[in-house]
């Protein structure tokens, strides 16, 4: 198999970590939502903004300990706070959706609230996506192999320099 099919297979994995780990996520922002939502007089934005900060935790400790545990874990400062940037960008994408359906809208039913809210951490999402794997967790260099040497011609080998020159 190629090289080609082995980095395929490489980021297939990857997507499939990262999948678990966000779908899991996903329940755990739709929960706290929910539960918020029904158990506080917090207006909705509110409730989904404590929501994606709890998932956001959440997220970042199945991101750095399975998804991506074989990433550089040398700069975690740095990590850490390119994560928190990116995840608040993420958090206002999700919740910029649901503040627009809310407010902008009026849709503000409890099944409104919940597709809207749903629709919101998709396309926070791909953006979470893209910036986490190119950004926060950095891939480690690849360890180089030495390159193979030239190969010798077997009719250099057996002619000496001086038979070189005297051939006409």
């Amino acid at each position: 198999m190629g090289h080609g099919a082995s980095r395929l297979r490489r980021i297939v994995r990857e997507v499939a970590k990262f999948g678990a780990v966000g779908g899991l996520g996903v329940l755990v922002n739709l929960v706290v939502f929910n539960l918020v939502r029904h158990t506080t007089d917090l207006q909705v934005v509110r409730a989904s903004v404590i929501a994606t900060v709890v998932a956001i935790v959440f997220n970042y400790v199945g991101f750095r300990y399975f998804t991506y545990r074989d990433r550089d874990k040398s700069r975690r400062t740095r990590e850490m706070t390119l994560f928190l940037l990116f995840s608040a960008i993420g958090l206002v994408i999700e919740n910029g959706v649901l503040y627009a359906a809310t407010y902008g809208f009026g849709w503000n039913t409890p099944l409104q609230n919940n597709v809207f809210k749903f629709l919101g951490i998709g396309i926070a999402t791909l953006f979470r996506f893209w910036s986490y794997r190119s950004w926060v967790f950095r891939a480690l260099p690849a360890a180089e192999t030495p390159a193979p040497a030239a190969p010798v011609l077997q009719s250099e080998q057996a002619v000496p320099p001086k038979a070189k020159q005297q051939v006409p």
